[in-house]
């Protein structure tokens, strides 16, 4: 019996009264909308509210958004209680698979009928056109039976699959499990008529046989009987009754191919050769009697008293990735053989279908086929499973893991520690969840992590909390959501850095800094949608201290467009902090490297004692897959002291973390004091400069310090200070002497 179930039915449990945002008319009656994109919402002037979520609300629902809506941002616990219950989530679930589809009945006579058919016509011609009852052929009979099989089969799996999602899902709302009792018994009922019906269809016999057929040692072949002489030499003939063995053994592991059609086999032998060649017909006959003396080995091997189950085995259910698709999926029992199908419909004694956890007893040769390497059923001996923690038993183990104050916008001091649990029910209801967070935990304070630390950390007896996700952070911090009007192709080579040009441009390096990186960002996100959501995670990833915890080998990683706004490929120019020297070329002003120091490079390669030059991650060498865990990460100041480094030509050799406000701010006040130093040297072809103008930037550069303070170390602070004094006495002297400088 069908249970009509509507959202407004279900029980809210600890959500009940969290504030939603709703769409709707002007109208006091008006249908409510969870979307403003929403096709029934037929007018232009939309009111906009924040209601709290309530049996009434969800009654003026309409029907689209009840059952189809997006609620919430993903990775949140109420965006994912909601949207496991529409689509095909669990209301769906519950109403599937309770009885008889109307569109593909039968009866019970039916199957039965069928699978007998099936059964004694198992060796029969398969083009017999011989009239049964009816009016229809023999052929036609055991297509129509093969048909009804089939069908039962996918109804059972489809009921299985459904029942698996359903209790799934129920494992991580605790307080739905009473309410959804009546239904689960309804869809448990259904579901065992549907495995009684086609167990009906396996012959419990056959399995052994099946299962002895792929347990037989390779026997030894008659290379020399004359009756294979057509086939060739012995090397040929060996190969070809090898290859016939293996066709055998193979066609033997299917139950539902009689020795009948194995029969037929002894076809494959001579099938190069013409069929009215001199041998050809006593090649086949013996290949048939081959055949046969196998299938007796095999019938010989299961004997009667090995097909009574014996040994107890516990299996696991191979997992599906996103358990709970709001569009459908994959029959989580699609990976199985038609031998393991037959296997669970006949000695399956237990099952838990939400965690896909069964029991089976089963006859030793069985036990011994699913135990092997060749099984695609992970199995072991019920006695030998393992005891595991509850926090290893799968995600619907521990029941109430979604619940607010894991992942929602409660305030913090309410924030509950996270689970690995809290991570699984993540993964499978919030497929669309943030890649990193803002974690704190005491042990390491607040840090940026993706989720596969979080989950490796846990694994260890991390404990910690969520702060936020990348679609936490306020917009209006972000800045601009579309890139400013980008200069001219030669106004952007002067802001390069490593050209010698323009150090007195207020735009000098700005390719090297974050607005630089968030406006690479924007331009190589295609899609306007993801232009958001990638703000957020640079912004968020900008928080790391070391990329290389974020790991770009990752599967579900951040996207590239990411990477390019937290690296840059551009040249830093390091003349301003080389000693002065006679190289006109090389020579430099000795000024400290300042906040420019820990500025991280990343690497393919760093070491000469290891084969292969550096590349840039971001280089077309390294694929462009961005930074990587195994890759090496250098500062500013080990670039400096080094000049053992094998780079890259055409990348440079490594990426530079974009420059902070701070180190921008230095890297420009660097470049335009040793701009001024060259001039006074007589060592620039600059054109000339009023004294009155260099004694103003002098005075200027003098007063910059970094908004840290911690970051201006003392002798860093005392040596900038006294390279300008020095400057300054020189330009005392050019005013002395009267005139411009160069």
């Amino acid at each position: 019996m069908r249970i009509e179930l509507s959202l407004a039915d279900v029980p809210l449990g600890p959500f009940e009264g969290s504030l939603v945002t709703v769409y709707s008319a002007r109208s006091k009656a008006a249908n409510l909308h969870v979307s403003r994109q929403c096709g029934q919402l037929r007018t232009s002037e939309v009111r906009t509210a924040d209601v709290p979520l309530e049996t009434a609300m969800l009654r003026r629902l309409c029907s689209r958004c009840a059952a189809w809506g997006v609620w919430g941002r993903p990775g949140t616990g109420l965006g994912m209680f909601l949207g496991a219950l529409g689509g095909t989530g669990l209301l769906y679930q519950l109403q599937s698979y309770v009885e008889p589809d109307e569109d593909e009945r039968w009866t019970d006579r039916e199957a039965r009928e069928a699978a007998g058919l099936l059964r004694t016509e198992q060796d029969a011609d398969p083009d017999d056109e011989e009239e049964v009852e009816g009016g229809i052929s023999r052929r036609e009979a055991r297509e129509d039976a093969e048909e009804l099989r089939g069908l039962i089969f996918a109804h059972w799996r489809g009921a299985g699959r459904s029942l698996h999602r359903a209790q799934a899902a129920l494992a991580h709302f605790s307080w739905l499990e009473e309410w959804a009792k009546p239904s689960l018994t309804v869809k448990m009922r259904y579901l065992e008529t549907l495995r009684a019906q086609a167990a009906r269809f396996v012959d419990p016999e056959e399995l052994v046989v099946a299962a002895a057929a792929t347990a037989l040692p390779m026997p030894e072949f008659p290379n020399a009987d004359p009756a294979f002489a057509v086939l060739g030499g012995n090397t040929r003939m060996a190969r070809a009754l090898a290859d016939l063995w293996h066709r055998w053994q193979s066609a033997a592991s299917r139950p539902w191919e009689g020795p009948g059609t194995r029969a037929y086999l002894s076809y494959e032998i001579v099938r190069d050769i013409r069929s009215n060649r001199k041998g050809y017909d006593a090649a086949r006959a013996e290949a048939a009697r081959l055949i046969a003396s196998w299938e007796e080995q095999a019938r010989a091997a299961a004997t009667p008293a090995d097909r009574a189950p014996r040994c107890r085995l516990t299996a696991q259910m191979p997992e599906v990735p996103e358990a709970m698709p709001r569009h459908g999926g994959r029959d989580f029992l699609d990976g199985l053989d038609t031998w393991t199908l037959g296997v669970l419909l006949t000695w399956t004694v237990d099952v838990d279908w939400g965690s896909g956890a069964l029991t089976l007893e089963v006859p030793d040769l069985v036990a011994e086929r699913l135990l092997s390497a060749m099984s695609s059923l992970p199995c072991s001996p019920a006695d030998a499973a393992p005891d595991l923690p509850d926090r290893d038993r799968g995600p619907g183990r521990r029941p109430g893991i979604v619940r607010p104050g894991i992942f929602d916008d409660t305030p913090v001091f309410d924030r509950r520690p996270v689970t690995l649990d809290h991570i699984r029910a993540l993964r499978t209801l919030g497929p669309g969840a943030d890649e990193l967070y803002l974690v704190f935990s005491v042990s390491g304070g607040a840090e940026v992590l993706p989720l596969a630390t979080i989950e490796k950390r846990l694994a260890k007896g991390w404990l910690g909390v969520f702060i936020a996700g990348a679609r936490d952070l306020p917009g209006s911090v972000l800045g601009p959501e579309k890139p400013e009007h980008s200069p001219e192709p030669e106004a952007r080579e002067a802001q390069v850095s490593g050209r010698g040009q323009g150090v007195h441009d207020p735009n000098f390096g700005e390719g090297l800094g974050l607005a630089e990186g968030t406006r690479r960002t924007i331009c190589q996100t295609y899609a306007t949608e993801d232009q958001n959501l990638n703000l957020r995670l640079l912004a968020l990833a900008r928080g790391a201290d070391d990329l290389r915890s974020l790991d770009a080998g990752r599967p579900g990683g951040l996207p590239v467009a990411v990477w390019h706004g937290l690296l840059t490929e551009d040249r830093l120019s390091l003349a301003p902090f080389r000693q002065p020297g006679s190289d006109r070329w090389r020579s430099g002003s000795g000024l400290p490297l300042g906040p420019l120091a820990a500025v991280q490079l990343y690497t393919t390669n760093a070491s000469p004692l290891i084969e292969g030059k550096g590349h840039s991650p971001l280089c077309r060498h390294a694929h462009e897959r961005a930074v990587v865990g195994d890759d090496d990460l250098l500062t500013v100041a080990d670039l400096m002291a080094r000049t053992d480094f094998d780079w890259c030509s055409k990348c440079g050799g490594y990426a530079i973390r974009r420059l902070s406000d701070t180190q921008l701010s230095y890297y420009r006040a660097a470049h335009q004091l040793h701009d001024i130093k060259q001039r006074l040297d007589g060592k620039s072809g600059s054109p000339a400069t009023d004294t009155s103008t260099v004694i103003t930037r002098l005075e200027e550069l003098a007063a910059w310090s970094p908004v840290d303070e911690e970051q201006w170390r003392g002798s860093d602070s005392w040596q900038w200070q006294d390279t300008i004094r020095e400057l300054r006495r020189k330009v005392s002297r050019f005013g002395i002497a009267g005139g411009s400088m160069r």
